[in-house]
């Protein structure tokens, strides 16, 4: 690659037919001037950085990296964090757009940085010069981690291949060579990389260690539980012979020490060295208004310390369409509703009555189909103890966002109290069962009162004088999907500014891709899996210590209670530091990663998915599973509100997932047209 061609041309394409274009040809740019002077070096870098792996606002799990954000929600591939009317609502078991050409492309820009920056050495002092190859192998850790966790072992191109004269074919390595390599990239950045970023939007050292403690997480988790699969979840390429997914039967244990240890000691650095720390602006002591408010704004405040790396965007010329697809339905613009929370999501977080089974309670009962329904003033008054932490994710029923109240309605119920449950089964198998058949609604006198659709199709009702809509504002409207399908909305990434107008094109925060907490998430989790290995610490530090002073912190700031006594070399612990991960990181395109190298996504081994111990059969049958909805009901008889606890209804979402998926096809063209790259065993 000798030249780059850079096109000039993009905002003249958008103008009339009718307009003179006199247009030179494009700009042909040669190394002795992108790699000898810093401006062209930024040229470069912004090449390297157009084409990196990175998940933001737009990445689409369903479709992969197609950089236009389209549909954009987040936490809808089939990780129980939200759901989505569209197609794009499925189980994570593999990418439209397979991660594997784009790879290619920009590992040939980051080889050939590394081979050719050194012939111009000379024009930048040295801590330039390193940087700017720290920058390329970073680029190249990326690309081969981003590889790895979808494909297993890759064809590890550390090179230029020159077309005609050199050998095209690469075959794909071990998956452990592949991590190996992913390693040694990510070490070599950490070294080179200044620590702190030239330029907005570019690497630190930091960026690369917080990244590597990421991808060895992984690969520890992938190394250790494949084990936990059927099968081992191992096999060879039939074309190479070479263990292409999995980890030999003697090497798999000293492989995922090693990594675990590699993640841990990243997180430390990053922890102990790096000038990061948890958002703490405007949060006060028990104060769960400030708490709440203090993780809003977290999201959005550009000088916040606990930024490690963020895509930033500035309108009008470089925006997405968050808001206008995942914004509650008052706000459609053009489209509303993309991201909405389900009940099991909640579940998760603290503050709320429980049944004997965990369950949030909805009903006086000891289960959600006995007794009868709970009242409440109004919908607030269901959360009033949840974690602060949860209302900054979700927007509740009844709550306040952009200035206006969120009226979400499952519907109207004129009947006498106290109210009966709806339904004798909330069972997975009776999940498509739905309101609209039940009794009260079919029959004279009729007691239950719906809206099929918004607008003219709202089923309406007369109450203390007003004529007022069955699902208010939002919904659910019975046969739109367009609407709040669960009775809850994300608010995380919102745009909340009341003189905000969302369109498509017009949002500008930013998506924060790696932040502090995750780096203690990473450290906490890294120091039990090394613990449960009966691993010393590999820094002299106490590593439980560590992870229970993590886990408290992040707990503190969201509003949460502090662990009682510290964490332990058990799964006990484990599964509790996998479970504030999943709260944390939550709708930050995390938890489909975490999902897999957990191995807790098939049906064999879904009990572990939450992070706690859940009956899988609440939720799942076999490889398919479904995630809940909470409805709030007003009843015109007090004037207060009921909750309903029911498997989604609107656009039912059905998810299935086999152990085949933690591996990703290999794309069927270049198996075809290669004597050396092999489909996965199990394929």
């Amino acid at each position: 690659m000798k030249k780059i061609y850079i096109l000039f041309l993009v905002g003249l394409l958008a103008l009339s037919s009718c307009a003179e274009l006199d247009v030179p040809p494009p700009n042909v740019v040669g190394d002795e001037t992108l790699l000898t002077s810093e401006s062209g070096m930024k040229i470069y870098l912004a090449r390297m950085y157009s084409r990196m792996p990175l998940e933001d606002f737009k990445y689409t799990a369903q479709w992969g990296f197609n950089y236009n954000g389209w549909l954009n929600a987040t936490g809808i591939s089939g990780t129980g964090e939200a759901l989505n009317r569209d197609g794009i609502c499925r189980a994570f078991t593999g990418e439209d757009t397979p991660y594997w050409g784009q790879a290619f492309t920009l590992l040939r820009d980051a080889n050939y940085l590394i081979e050719t920056l050194p012939e111009y050495q000379g024009s930048f002092a040295d801590i330039t010069y390193n940087h700017y190859l720290g920058e390329a192998y970073f680029a190249r850790a990326m690309v081969f981690s981003a590889m790895a966790k979808r494909f297993g072992g890759i064809p590890l191109v550390t090179r230029v291949i020159n077309y005609p004269s050199d050998d095209m074919e690469v075959p794909r390595s071990s998956e452990e060579e592949t991590w190996d390599q992913v390693l040694a990239d990510f070490d070599m950045a950490a070294d080179l990389l200044q620590p702190t970023s030239p330029e907005r939007g570019l690497s630190n050292k930091y960026v690369a260690l917080s990244y590597k403690s990421e991808a060895m997480l992984y690969a520890g988790s992938v190394a250790k539980y494949n084990e936990t699969v059927s099968g081992r979840l191992t096999g060879f390429g039939q074309k190479t012979g070479v263990r292409v997914i999995g980890f030999a039967e003697d090497s798999w244990q000293a492989a995922s020490k090693k990594y675990f240890k590699e993640a841990y000691l990243a997180a430390q650095e990053v922890i102990n060295e790096g000038p990061y720390a948890l958002y703490m602006n405007k949060w006060a002591a028990n104060d769960p208004d400030a708490q709440y408010r203090n993780m809003v704004d977290m999201f959005t405040d550009p000088a916040s310390m606990e930024n490690i790396f963020v895509k930033e965007y500035t309108y009008p010329t470089s925006t997405h369409g968050y808001d206008a697809y995942s914004a509650p339905f008052i706000f459609k613009a053009p489209l509303a509703s993309g991201t909405c929370p389900t009940l099991d999501f909640l579940e998760m977080y603290e503050g709320f009555d429980r049944y004997p089974d965990g369950s949030i309670r909805v009903t006086n009962g000891s289960t959600n189909s006995q007794g009868d329904y709970l009242m409440y003033d109004s919908p607030m008054d269901f959360f009033e103890n949840a974690e602060p932490r949860l209302r900054a994710y979700v927007i509740f029923p009844g709550d306040v966002f952009k200035g206006k109240n969120i009226e979400i309605r499952g519907g109207v119920y004129t009947g006498a109290e106290p109210i009966d449950p709806f339904f004798n089964d909330y069972s997975f198998s009776s999940a498509e069962t739905r309101y609209q058949q039940l009794a009260e609604y079919t029959q004279e006198p009729k007691s239950l009162y719906l809206s099929p659709r918004e607008g003219n199709g709202q089923e309406t009702l007369d109450y203390n004088g007003s004529e007022i809509n069955a699902a208010g504002a939002n919904g659910p409207f019975f046969d739109n999907g367009e609407s709040c399908l669960t009775g809850l909305y994300g608010r995380k990434w919102l745009n909340d500014d009341p003189s905000f107008d969302a369109g498509e094109g017009r949002s500008d925060q930013p998506f924060i891709l790696m932040r502090y907490a995750e780096v203690l998430l990473n450290a906490a989790e890294a120091a039990v899996e090394l613990s449960l290995a009966g691993e010393p610490s590999p820094d002299g530090s106490n590593m439980l210590q560590v992870a229970t002073t993590a886990i408290n912190d992040i707990r503190e700031r969201a509003g949460a209670s502090q662990l009682i006594g510290n964490l332990a070399a058990d799964e006990v612990s484990r599964n509790l530091v996998r479970k504030e991960r999943r709260k944390e990181l939550a709708f930050e395109r995390k938890t489909k990663w975490d999902l897999r190298r957990w191995r807790v996504n098939h049906y064999e081994g879904r009990d572990g998915f939450w992070g706690e111990t859940r009956d899988a059969d609440n939720f799942s049958s076999n490889s398919r599973y479904r995630f809940r909805g909470l409805y709030p009901f007003l009843s015109t008889e007090s004037g207060k509100y009921f909750f309903d606890a029911r498997f989604q209804w609107v656009s039912l979402k059905t998810f299935e997932y086999n152990v085949v998926d933690y591996y990703f096809a290999i794309p069927g063209n270049e198996v075809a047209k290669s004597s050396v790259i092999d489909q996965q065993p199990n394929r």
